[in-house]
């Protein structure tokens, strides 16, 4: 029996749940196109995946190899498997993704320990790190191996370069290496408006975990090595963490599809741009509070809860903390002005009532 496939959702209607909700950029869907038919070789010996290692290096500089991955928490989760032995742990803000979003994969599936610490902001710093940084030669406690930094955080915040150079130095100093979950770091360059390197290799990140996913790929991420003496054995510890793709053109393809040009500065320019709209009409409206700088594509506030509850019936968007009403708003490259214009008046009226 013959079944056609049919369209099961409206494609006008868009949220501010995730920038996972969009759906991919149509020149990524074109890119995934364009590598389609024939053959080529699998497991990453295609030519798209060759043709990627030369498009990081332009970003990222001539040592960078990229090792592309299903999704972000397989890239965490093997990123931090090569820089930690089976003693280690890794050191991160309260509130990162490895902690909070990963089902707890770093410690089930990567075998490590998170030493978690508290922040004001979702950053860390060298005095924040030192709070955790200790005990090596103890045998009773996890020892201390990576700190693991979120640019941008969680919390919508962006690390200056000084900032990251700092880290990296402490940790260095002590032994430890740096790992950058770079979700978004798209978001994180287009707001510093300086190139990803300024931020991660040239201040000393030693492996990074690079987001294509919330930028406007349709699945796909990768591990980048930008200390290849930091890190051992990376492709077998992305086959048995089982993020090795046989078809890896395809995920390829998207990476160099956002990278080679400037799509990927585009998409995460629109997406702040959107979110800066939405702060500037969230900020007019009384009794609603922004908690955090709007550095990115994300805008947290707080609002009396009920007036968040019957939003949501309108918008798609999650409660941060449901106890203080503190919700998060996000932005995507396909977000629009006429988007954000209808949630506030959305906002507006619901605190009205």
């Amino acid at each position: 029996m013959r079944t056609d496939a049919r369209r099961h959702h409206d494609p006008q209607v868009r949220g501010f749940a995730s920038d996972n909700y969009a759906g991919a950029h149509p020149e990524v869907l074109a890119a995934i196109v364009l590598a389609n038919g024939g053959h080529q070789v699998a497991y990453g010996e295609d030519d798209y995946t060759g043709h990627l290692q030369r498009v990081m290096h332009s970003h990222f500089g001539p040592t960078a190899e990229a090792f592309p991955v299903f999704n972000g928490t397989g890239a965490n989760v093997v990123a931090l498997q090569a820089l930690t032995d089976r003693w280690g742990a890794v050191i991160c803000a309260e509130s990162a993704h490895i902690n909070v979003d990963e089902g707890g994969a770093p410690e089930r599936m990567g075998g490590l320990k998170l030493l978690t610490v508290p922040t004001p902001d979702g950053k860390l710093t060298p005095e924040l790190i030192d709070r955790q940084a200790y005990g090596w030669d103890d045998e009773h406690r996890a020892m201390p191996q990576v700190v693991s930094i979120t640019q941008n955080t969680e919390l919508g915040t962006v690390y200056t370069p000084d900032e990251i150079r700092a880290i990296c130095d402490h940790a260095h100093e002590r032994g430890m290496k740096v790992h950058l979950d770079g979700a978004r770091i798209a978001n994180a360059a287009a707001s510093l408006d300086v190139p990803m390197r300024t931020f991660t290799n040239t201040v000393g990140v030693d492996v990074l975990s690079f987001g294509g996913t919330k930028n406007g790929a349709l699945f796909g991420e990768a591990v980048v090595v930008l200390n290849p003496d930091a890190v051992r054995a990376m492709k077998h510890l992305r086959k048995l963490s089982m993020q090795l793709a046989s078809k890896m053109r395809f995920v390829s393809v998207q990476l160099e599809a956002l990278l080679a040009k400037d799509l990927w500065l585009r998409n995460a320019r629109h997406a702040n741009a959107m979110a800066q709209r939405l702060a500037e009409g969230v900020r007019a409206i009384d009794g609603v509070e922004i908690l955090y700088p709007v550095q990115a594509n994300a805008v947290f506030a707080r609002l009396p809860h009920a007036v968040g509850e019957r939003l949501q019936k309108r918008f798609r968007f999650y409660f941060w903390d449901e106890t203080a009403g503190d919700v998060r708003w996000m932005c995507s490259f396909d977000t629009r002005e006429d988007d954000v214009d209808a949630f506030l008046q959305a906002l507006k009226e619901e605190m009205a009532r």
